[in-house]
């Protein structure tokens, strides 16, 4: 079919040929969305900044609460308070540590990928932006960041299926099974077990929309910290992306470092990055504020 042809789409392995009609709505709908984006980002108060060093950022020894070793294949889960921050190191450069997260208040309040895409209008997770709820609230704010966003919130982790097609083994550990335990280790079950994001998972998106493995953008010593905005049970895995290029399952140990993170003021980056960000930061003060005269 020529390129100028009706425009077409592959939907669960079927072709749709769009109409001059359904063209028209698709362009004017792309047209209302790249206006919202603009006067969005236009409405930012404050440039991002440029990637931490990863010689920088050193954490006080006064400030460390714990350290944990997360072994390549492996996953750990933990209850973070409100202040508090995670650092999550890749150690070898191989690691790709994919997140989930709930409200320890209310577990069926959890971490939202497409609301942190679409509120902030961007997929890049840099330091300055933040990781959103389900309820518009600001989970984490991402306060040091190496790679300059070299992450993933859009393709998801790996499964047993995806495990299959790249190493042709159903044997070896993968994210969805581990999120599963690490699930039942927080009292919850299969069910809680939503979309999640990946560090270290440098996805790219061409001009077509296909997604694109980088694997220059992923080197040893890259860390990224994030500071919970409210109490939150986290889970971690530490397995291969489906998109990684290699065909040998490698991955390294992670370093996850949990520590009391500096006091926060009123002109704090993430607070202020974006409108977006103040808004969110807003439903967190009234959902705090409502808590604690309960």
């Amino acid at each position: 079919m020529s390129r100028d042809g009706p425009a077409c789409l592959s939907e669960k392995g079927q072709t749709m040929i769009l109409t001059k009609e359904q063209q028209a709505e698709v362009a004017a709908n792309r047209k209302r969305y790249e206006e919202l984006k603009a006067a969005g980002q236009g409405h930012a108060p404050r440039a991002l900044p440029p990637p931490t060093p990863r010689d920088g950022a050193a954490i006080a020894a006064s400030a460390i609460i714990h350290r944990e070793i997360v072994p390549g294949g492996w996953y750990w889960t933990t209850r973070l308070n409100r202040g508090e921050a995670l650092r999550l190191v890749n150690t070898g450069g191989k690691s790709c540590i994919s997140l989930l997260a709930w409200s320890a208040a209310d577990t069926s309040e959890r971490l939202n990928h497409a609301d942190t895409v679409k509120v902030q209008w961007a997929a890049s997770l840099r330091k300055g932006r933040v990781i959103l709820s389900d309820m518009g609230r600001v989970l984490f704010s991402i306060v040091e960041e190496t790679t300059g966003g070299a992450h993933d919130a859009l393709a998801g982790a790996s499964t047993v299926a995806t495990n299959e097609a790249r190493y042709h083994t159903t044997t070896l550990r993968n994210t969805r099974d581990n999120f599963i335990l690490a699930a039942g280790k927080l009292g919850l079950d299969r069910r809680d077990v939503h979309p999640c994001i990946s560090f270290f998972a440098p996805v790219n998106v061409d001009a077509e929309g296909r997604f694109q493995w980088d694997a220059s953008r992923r080197q040893a010593g890259d860390f990224i910290d994030l500071r919970a905005e409210m109490d939150v049970l986290v889970a971690l895995s530490n397995c291969p992306h489906p998109l990684d290029a290699s065909l040998t399952y490698a991955t390294g140990d992670a370093e996850i470092v949990r520590y009391r993170a500096g006091r926060v003021g009123d002109n704090d980056l993430c607070r202020t990055a974006s409108a977006e960000a103040a808004r969110a930061f807003e439903n967190n003060a009234f959902f705090l504020n409502s808590s604690s005269e309960a």
